[in-house]
């Protein structure tokens, strides 16, 4: 009987390197963040309404995809801590969380190819840019997204593919905001409204090798293979 008890907490215990204490503390983070982002979120889309202004609107709609995707991490957590006990789980449940990882990248790996191809487009169709609001909405959203990225910031990222997630879509966030920034700067400095195009399809590819990265190394730990 204590040989079976033994089997079955090795059994239960994660697998990726982190224990269940690092799990709750990374559910919490996430949650926090999966807050703030949608408030954020809400504020950005609501005002772009009352505004009449595009680029809140499209910069909150963004956002609303990464708080979709950060949700998927949440959930992820709370459902691991519900079945820690569940011994159907052969294995313990934390592929649960690399499963959670690997869908994330394919949802930043979309994101990714959305951003190239809306920024090509507007490239070739130029409208008029109300800088004055996009800057301040970058501005903002890059504050919060280093807010995020701060509490996100985990030395165990390496080991939980679930948690790399989340922080890569707030880093994508970050980075776009960033971005923008500095080619609306310059766009309304110049009169050159290409510049704002220039920036997203940069980014674009940025994100597209962050969600490569994460794909295959969430992969490999569902596929139980180890990289020579």
């Amino acid at each position: 009987m204590q040989v079976t008890m033994e089997a079955q907490t090795k059994t239960l215990k994660p697998s990726c390197g982190c224990s269940h204490a690092h799990h709750d503390v990374h559910e919490n983070k996430t949650k926090i963040v999966v807050l703030i982002s949608a408030i954020a979120m809400l504020v950005e889309i609501g005002f772009g309404y009352f505004t009449n202004s595009m680029a809140l609107l499209s910069d909150g709609w963004h956002m609303a995809s990464h708080v979709f995707a950060m949700g998927i991490t949440w959930f992820a957590y709370v459902y691991c801590r519900n079945n820690r006990a569940n011994t159907k789980f052969k294995n313990g449940t934390d592929k649960i969380l690399s499963l959670s990882g690997y869908t994330s990248g394919f949802l930043l790996l979309l994101i990714a190819g959305w951003m190239a191809i809306e920024s090509v487009i507007r490239i070739f169709n130029q409208e008029s840019v109300l800088y004055n609001d996009a800057i301040l909405v970058a501005i903002i959203g890059l504050v919060v997204n280093i807010v995020c990225a701060f509490i996100l910031n985990s030395k165990h990222h390496s080991k939980d593919d679930n948690i790399k997630a989340a922080y890569l879509h707030v880093m994508a966030d970050t980075l776009t905001s960033l971005l923008a920034i500095v080619t609306l700067i310059f766009g309304k400095r110049f009169s050159i409204n290409w510049l704002d195009s220039i920036g997203g399809i940069i980014g674009s590819i940025v994100i597209l090798k962050w969600s490569y990265e994460l794909i295959k190394q969430s992969g490999a730990k569902l596929l139980d293979y180890e990289h020579e």
